[in-house]
């Protein structure tokens, strides 16, 4: 396989990443053919597999919209990925010119491309770092030149707990988060159920854990449990294209059985 000149050393490109996936899936371009021939297995088994990634992205602008409305002009995306059309900082300098964004991922190629990407951007920062250890993340010098904690900040999980199978880790990470942000502050996640479309989430999740990374659906009550009891902003913990669409228009007659959740909680 041809290694392109923007990938990082040390990346191995014959080894699918989650990142990478995500990008296929949302019609990136920085994937490789291991990423492809994994996500098209994954489409075999939930061929709405490109619409289920497509809303969770939609959600992302809305909980950033909403959260911005709601005065917040500093986020934390935990997780990131590598950046898309919409992208947090998108949606934030088209609503707030002076808003603020720092990216957090651990995979090297979304980090070296979101760097390419925001380079001579005064607004973001791109950090190299573990959701699993949010203290280190949210102590990073980088983060806090751009984000100030005394203040509250957004911060977002977006399809990333599930890549944390133990319910005790993935629960103490987002508690992690809401004991070193300030009061005001809000924290949104989006994140895969098989409470829904039932067969094509096993199988998904058994493709990932076989090939990618390990990964661990989780009940709408499981998803809700992970806010750590912080007050949940209406409509509450409902599956993802139904947290505030901007129109009913919107909604596909699919919405109902989309298999993942998503919530915005309000923390002190």
């Amino acid at each position: 396989m041809d290694r392109p000149s923007w990938v990082p050393g040390g990346v191995d490109i014959e080894q699918p990443s989650v990142a990478r996936v995500y990008d296929y899936y949302l019609g990136g371009s920085h994937n490789f053919e291991a990423d492809r021939q994994f996500a098209e297995r994954v489409i075999a088994a939930v061929p709405d597999m490109r619409w289920v990634i497509s809303e969770n992205r939609s959600f992302l602008r809305r909980a950033v919209r909403f959260m911005v409305s709601e005065g917040i002009d500093q986020f934390v995306d935990l997780g990131s990925g590598i950046p898309t059309v919409g992208n947090v900082h998108e949606v934030v300098a088209s609503l707030n010119p002076r808003g603020r964004v720092v990216y957090i991922d651990h995979d090297p190629v979304a980090v070296a491309h979101s760097r390419a990407i925001l380079n001579g951007n005064p607004n973001t920062a791109v950090i190299a770092g573990d959701l699993r250890s949010p203290k280190a993340v949210l102590a990073n010098p980088e983060l806090q030149r751009l984000v100030d904690l005394s203040r509250p900040v957004g911060v977002l999980l977006n399809a990333v707990l599930h890549f944390v199978p133990d319910d005790d880790e993935a629960g103490a990470i987002v508690a992690a988060v809401t004991d070193n942000v300030a009061a005001g502050s809000y924290v949104a996640i989006s994140h895969a159920s098989a409470d829904q479309m039932r067969d094509g989430a096993h199988r998904t999740e058994s493709l990932y854990n076989q090939s990618v990374a390990a990964m661990a659906m989780r009940s709408r009550a499981q998803v809700a449990a992970l806010f750590g009891g912080s007050p949940l902003v209406d409509p509450g913990v409902v599956q993802i294209p139904l947290w505030r669409p901007e129109s009913l228009d919107d909604l596909s007659e699919q919405a109902e059985r989309y298999p993942g959740y998503a919530g915005v909680a309000r923390i002190g």
